[in-house]
């Protein structure tokens, strides 16, 4: 294919995206694997408003159920894990002791269910924490979740944007995947290829302009607006720019400065467009030391928890980090500023959401 036919299949993809969905969502996930299993996951979430987000520590052998009524899923978790919690009732992110890390980032379009319908459902709120408490390994989750026993029961977040998303898995030996539904149908993207992912439109025409791209050379020109497809071309070049290394420190300074440069800037925002907007929050996971770090856009200073430190035997506490209550600036390792928790409730509707709020 010469230059100019792949140009033109790019604009065809880019055009397609806009006529679905004029609108650039955001979010961004990379992955570094480096030497010696020095594999690290970041993440930037943004959105139009702030998304008040707590983290818990959550031991194994806790029941869950992934949604209303007699067809739900049940399962008792097999790993312990730490997990980003937004509005205290879904969870958005987390990585397990096992080293798993699943992000959540939105994709417009997505349709879970079919229109006969015979899986069990699974809440949005509970389909990262399922993966968390039940697979040690990308692997292990791309077979479990191939076999399509559920679909995704999406109730709208609160402000009423729809809670379409695909997910991102990736573990300590760098393996990663990407999940999306698409007319119902589960379709799963298995490779250390994966390691990178922001919005629309759907992974498979993310690759395709990332590969016009990388034929032109991210040292003479890169993509600069906010756009999802923009932003997944820098970050594919700016993590591959990251040196192969054993070091830890240069591997999160490197993870930190892709997810930087992704970043979109305090006061961006569209009216009827709230994922073109500034980043809320960033994480970090170190798969090989098992810290998780996280940081606020108006609290940049970074904090982070070590699995390593907490129990996460059957039975022990379940531990919060108010981050939306917070009396002081967290940073550093937050281990002393945890507490017991009853854990945070899922969000099987938004009139359960509008009941939490009286």
């Amino acid at each position: 294919m010469n230059t100019m036919q792949a140009f033109l299949n790019v604009m065809a993809i880019i055009a397609v995206t806009l006529s679905v969905n004029p609108k650039s969502e955001a979010c961004t996930r990379v992955v570094y694997a480096g030497r010696g299993n020095t594999t690290i996951t970041g993440r930037n979430l943004d959105w139009m408003a702030p998304i008040p987000t707590n983290l818990y520590v959550q031991p194994r052998g806790i029941n869950r159920v992934s949604a209303q009524g007699d067809n739900a899923l049940r399962w008792k978790s097999l790993y312990g894990s730490v997990v980003a919690v937004g509005y205290d009732m879904g969870v958005s992110e987390g990585m397990n002791e096992r080293a798993l890390v699943c992000n959540l980032l939105y994709l417009p379009g997505t349709q879970y269910k079919m229109t006969k319908e015979t899986r069990r459902p699974m809440s949005s709120s509970l389909w990262a924490q399922y993966i968390l408490d039940n697979y040690a390994t990308v692997d292990d989750a791309v077979e479990g979740l191939s076999r399509d026993v559920f679909y995704i029961d999406a109730p709208d977040m609160p402000g009423g944007a729809s809670t379409t998303l695909h997910a991102a898995l990736s573990d300590a030996s760098g393996d990663c995947a990407i999940i999306e539904y698409t007319n119902g149908r589960i379709i799963i993207f298995h490779g250390r290829e994966c390691r990178v992912l922001t919005n629309a439109p759907i992974y498979e025409s993310q690759r395709t302009i990332e590969q016009y791209w990388s034929r032109i050379g991210g040292m003479k020109m890169l993509p600069g607006t906010n756009s999802s497809s923009d932003r997944f071309v820098r970050a594919s070049f700016y993590i591959g720019c990251i040196p192969d290394t054993v070091k830890h420190e240069v591997a999160l300074a490197g993870v930190f400065g892709v997810l930087f440069n992704c970043a979109v800037p305090v006061g961006i925002s569209i009216p009827d467009s709230p994922e073109v907007s500034q980043t809320q929050w960033r994480s970090v996971a170190d798969h090989s030391n098992l810290v998780y770090y996280y940081a606020t856009t108006y609290n940049p200073s970074v904090m982070w928890v070590n699995l390593r430190q907490f129990d996460l035997d059957d039975g022990a506490p379940i531990m919060k980090l108010d981050i939306i209550n917070q009396t002081k600036a967290y940073i550093g390792n937050v281990r002393d500023d945890m507490c017991p928790d009853k854990g945070y409730v899922p969000m099987f509707s938004m009139e359960q959401w509008r009941r939490s709020q009286k």
